[in-house]
This record gives C-alpha cells, structure tokens and sequence, in this order.
C-alpha cells in the first residue's frame, strides 16, 4: 500500500463528469477516479473547510463514527475491475467495511485520517507525471478550469474555415 493525498476536485470536460485526482506521497503517480457529483461536492467542501449548517451524509457518518467511539485508522483504495474501484475503511478496532472510495475520501478529509492505495492499483489505474512537470500540469489544469471559448478570439461565421 502507498500512501496518497487528495490534490482536489475537478470535472472533466466534456462530460462534466467529476474527478478526484490523488497522487502518491512520495512518487509521481496520480490516481483520477471518476465519482459523483454529491461526493465531489462533499470532497471539496472539506478540503475548502466549509461547515454546512446542517451536518451531510459524511458529516453525519464522522459524527456518528465518533459518537460510537471506533477510531477511524485508515482508507484503503484496495482494486479496480473494469474501470470501477473498490476501498475499505479500517477501523481501529479491527473492522473492516467496505465502501466507495469517493465516500471513503470524504470521511478521510473529515477525520484526518490517511489514505492508501495498493500497489496493483496504481500500476493499473495510476498515471506517472515527473516531478519537474508537476508545476506546469497545474497551470495548465488552472488554464482549463478558467477558460471560455470567447477567449480565443476570433468572430468567424459558423461553418466558415480559416486559411
């Protein structure tokens, strides 16, 4: 198992479908998984530090997690099959349950608690960007998460060509 941090949120394009992007602590792999629009809202509601007035799902499950006494000790993103993965929360009492890893993200950030993914996972799924490369990939994904298409100029007639 390697341990991973959440870099964020993002959506791809042009789905719209989201995506939790986690890269491994000491390495160059990132790991996207796609997830749903609630758990990305969830994600980066706590990385942002937003408190909800009202407690969501993974607020709750925290709560109640806490309220029972039963540490949460480690997330643990365990498979992949075809294109679908799988993650454990374990408990510092010895459970183990299985869960999503979007809802297991969630709960990690609330808790604090450290991520990990196996080896097999990232060798399948993850992707490697060089060290010297991470800098230029993040501007580049700030560009896409601002851009419009007015902002390429030109007024050409729809079906016209340039030459």
């Amino acid at each position: 198992m390697r341990e991973v941090d959440v870099m964020g949120v993002r959506v791809e394009m042009p789905s719209n479908q989201p995506i939790v992007l986690l890269r491994e602590s000491s390495g160059g792999r990132y790991l996207p998984i796609w997830i749903g629009a609630v758990e990305a809202t969830a994600i980066a509601f706590a990385q942002q530090g937003v408190v909800p007035p009202r407690p969501l799902t993974h607020d709750l499950l925290r709560d109640v997690v806490e309220a029972t006494g039963n540490e949460l000790s480690a997330v643990r993103i365990t498979d992949v099959k075809d294109n679908v993965f799988f993650a454990t929360l374990v408990f510092a009492s010895g459970v183990e349950v299985s869960a999503r890893p979007s809802d297991s993200i969630a709960l990690a950030l609330r808790t604090g608690t450290p991520i990990f993914c196996a080896e097999d996972v990232l060798a399948e799924a993850g992707i490697n960007a060089p060290a010297e490369e991470d800098d230029e990939v993040e501007a580049f994904r700030e560009f896409l998460d601002h851009v419009s298409p007015e902002d390429f100029g030109g007024e050409e007639e729809p079906g016209s060509t340039s030459s």
